[in-house]
């Protein structure tokens, strides 16, 4: 009994060390099975070296090489305003006019008192012509003579005088009116029928603006540590708020000085855009481009984000297949649509730029294009 029963517990051993044996030869090692998973379309695009611009942005104020700020040479109350707040207006227009009753009054008190300068002037000349007949005869003495050229001399420096105050009194007339100083566009106007308008308050009553909306230029303030990077010429990109590019210019003017309030460098570049772009005072962004170095340039779909880090899918060929290999990249500037590279790829590597979100590190892929 001992013996039958020995040998059913072998067969039984037996028979369980045979099935584990099948199992494990059924079981395949984890890379053999990645290696038999279907490879995934891709389309790919072949890094290229394209030139790069270095560049920085700032903020550029739009500013007119015509711009006037209208005050007051004379005191009194506005009694008309003839324009409007954009109006456009030829040189020499009436804009305002102040109220000039008493200035009127002075110029008519002085041209009276030209009159009478005049008269006695006219008397004197006379009586002078009289005298020296007189003196030639013998009827009158030389100290006759003599004191009426004084008088005549007095008269007429009285009536020269009495001529100037009467000019100088009708050019201070011409301040009452408000004229436009060259064709250009009327800006904001703070001041109203009746207010009183003085150059003598602090500050001056500003009545408007005048602003010729053409020969713009852009001024802008760059820092002081680009200071060795300044020169004329450097290429400058006009763009609006949205990036969207305006037009490209050079500077061609550099302050020798640094501006004490914002620390900065003022350079300014001429502006060619239609008014319907630019207008004066508008705030604006401007690309300052410092250099152009050739750099990888890959599309803007490759690029993955994790963390912060940017990232792009690269296909590499192991053992005549292609897999996904995620590498770590730093971005530089944008080109169009493009990113350029500063680190991470080199010329003639494939970067993916389709299915990038279901890509795995490692992934088998088949690469299509690029």
């Amino acid at each position: 009994m001992r013996k039958i029963a020995l040998k059913r517990f072998l067969g039984i051993g037996c028979f369980v060390l045979l099935g584990l044996t099948a199992t494990g030869c059924d079981k395949k090692p984890p890379a053999q099975a990645a290696a038999g998973m279907q490879a995934m379309p891709v389309q790919t695009v072949t890094v290229a070296l394209a030139p790069v611009p270095q560049s920085s942005e700032y903020v550029a104020t739009i500013k007119s090489r015509r711009s006037a700020t209208l005050l007051p040479q004379v005191s009194g109350n506005l009694t008309k305003i003839l324009v409007h707040s954009g109006d456009q207006v030829k040189a020499g227009r009436v804009l305002m006019e102040i109220d000039p009753r008493l200035q009127l009054a002075t110029v008519a008190s002085a041209r009276a008192t030209e009159r009478q300068k005049k008269a006695v002037y006219d008397y004197n000349a006379i009586e002078i012509e009289r005298q020296r007949k007189l003196f030639e005869a013998g009827v009158t003495s030389h100290d006759a003579y003599d004191q009426a050229q004084q008088s005549h001399d007095n008269a007429k420096a009285d009536y020269e005088s009495a001529v100037q105050l009467r000019k100088t009194q009708e050019d201070q007339l011409a301040y009452y009116t408000i004229r436009a100083p060259f064709d250009g566009v009327v800006g904001d106007i703070p001041v109203h029928l009746g207010d009183f308008a003085s150059p003598t308050n602090s500050p001056a009553t500003v009545l408007t603006t005048v602003d010729e909306n053409k020969d713009l230029e852009a001024y802008i303030y760059i820092p002081t540590e680009r200071a060795s990077q300044l020169r004329q010429g450097l290429a400058v990109e006009l763009m609006d708020n949205s990036g969207k590019l305006l037009e490209k210019t050079q500077i061609n003017f550099l302050s020798a000085q640094v501006d004490s309030t914002l620390q900065g460098i003022l350079v300014k570049a001429p502006v060619h855009a239609s008014p319907e772009l630019l207008r004066n005072a508008q705030l604006i962004k401007a690309r300052v481009i410092w250099s152009t170095t050739p750099m990888a340039v890959i599309p803007v779909l490759a690029v993955t984000r994790q963390g912060g880090q940017s990232f792009v899918f690269v296909a590499q060929g192991k053992n005549g297949h292609f897999i996904a290999s995620q590498i770590a990249v730093t971005l530089g500037d944008t080109v169009g649509n493009n990113y350029s590279i500063s680190s991470g790829l080199n010329a003639g590597d494939r970067v993916i730029v389709s299915s990038t979100q279901f890509l795995v590190n490692g992934m088998p892929v088949m690469p299509m294009g690029g």
